[in-house]
């Protein structure tokens, strides 16, 4: 069966097709999750301190000389003023990763992205949200699927340490939705930070996905392993904060619906699940996009129904969807080379190279 593109502008790249012995969606996400290692990665970790009390940890790969790091975070916390870029190349191309639920800089489709990025001579960087980096937050605060206030403040400080560089931003599944709902819901404002997106297996709408994932055989492969590794962070939190979380509910948590509804909807201050699902999908922002963005979305992906994902009606002329029969939950697993050879970072690398 032929790829369906449907787009707003033009597309040349040639469609995902999964090895013969690589059936379905769902083996096409665990098969990528599990093997699609490829190259190590060399990070050097930096952390941010917010104006909130609260930090994020970026990991860099090819980043600037740290003295001209250093130099602009001491810079005022309000105003991230730009400093002089010293040796940095200012043609070079800085491309931002923003991962999935749980994961981190060493996510496999992180380190995929981020060798192809080095092996082009690009300079790359993982955000983590807050939680995400092997140390818990400060505050009694979760990340969740639609903070484009943080998305801003984390690009607003790449721009401010790469004041002349290009400045891509990658989204992977919630990062994906995060960014989205970012690019459209800061739409005047975000060329001042970056000129591209893409968002790979966003759960643009996030109650298909959540209901999707509670159901059927995804509720056995994948509901509790996001649910088993979200339970001690928030029980962990709970006891450092008394009486801010049930930890009945946690411990009884079985699906992404209980966990929402014990944890991220509390701590965002949602009513529950559903509203929390509401007020944080991407889709109703699509229409708003200014800047060139790629939506990379398989067909069978199992936390995405394909029926809910955006068509032409739904977004600006400046989105491109990109839908591919094949390739799981960020997967696209291409076997026989490195990662940084593989087709999903390649797509992504030559739409954010078009003019």
């Amino acid at each position: 069966m032929l790829t369906f593109l449907f787009q707003s502008n033009a597309n040349t790249a040639e469609p995902y097709k999964a090895p013969f012995w690589l059936p379905g969606g769902h083996l096409q996400t665990i098969i990528a999750s599990l093997f699609s290692k490829g190259a190590e990665v060399t990070y050097r970790r930096e952390r941010w301190e917010l104006n909130d009390g609260d930090f994020i940890d970026v990991d860099w790969a090819d980043a600037k000389p740290d003295s001209v790091r250093q130099a602009i975070l001491d810079e005022p916390r309000s105003s991230f003023q730009s400093a002089e870029a010293g040796t940095a190349d200012h043609k070079k191309p800085v491309i931002v990763i923003f991962h999935g639920l749980e994961g981190n800089s060493q996510s496999q489709y992180a380190k995929s992205l981020i060798s192809a990025a080095l092996a082009k001579g690009w300079q790359g960087a993982v955000i983590h949200f807050r939680g995400c980096s092997g140390e818990p937050n400060r505050l009694p605060r979760t990340y969740y699927a639609g903070d484009s206030a943080e998305i801003n403040t984390m690009l607003a400080r790449v721009r401010a340490i790469y004041p002349d560089n290009p400045i891509f931003a990658v989204g992977y599944s919630l990062g994906g939705n995060a960014l989205l709902k970012w690019l459209g819901e800061f739409s005047d404002k975000t060329a001042l930070n970056i000129s591209k997106a893409v968002a790979v297996s966003a759960p643009i709408d996030l109650q298909a996905s959540a209901d999707a994932l509670d159901n059927g055989l995804n509720r056995i492969l994948y509901t509790p392993l996001f649910v088993d590794s979200m339970r001690p962070k928030a029980l962990a939190m709970s006891k450092r904060f008394p009486g801010l979380l049930d930890e009945k509910r946690i411990i009884n948590a079985r699906t992404i619906h209980d966990i929402d509804n014990a944890v991220t909807s509390v701590l965002y201050g949602a009513k529950n699940a559903t509203d929390y699902y509401q007020q944080n999908a991407s889709k109703p922002y699509l229409k708003n996009i200014t800047l060139p963005t790629l939506i990379i979305n398989a067909r069978n992906d199992p936390f995405m129904p394909a029926v809910y994902l955006p068509t032409t009606s739904d977004v600006s002329a400046a989105v491109t969807l990109g839908y591919e029969e094949e390739g799981g939950h960020v997967g696209f697993y291409t076997t026989g080379v490195r990662n940084q050879n593989g087709w999903l970072p390649n797509r992504i690398i030559e739409f954010l190279e078009q003019n």
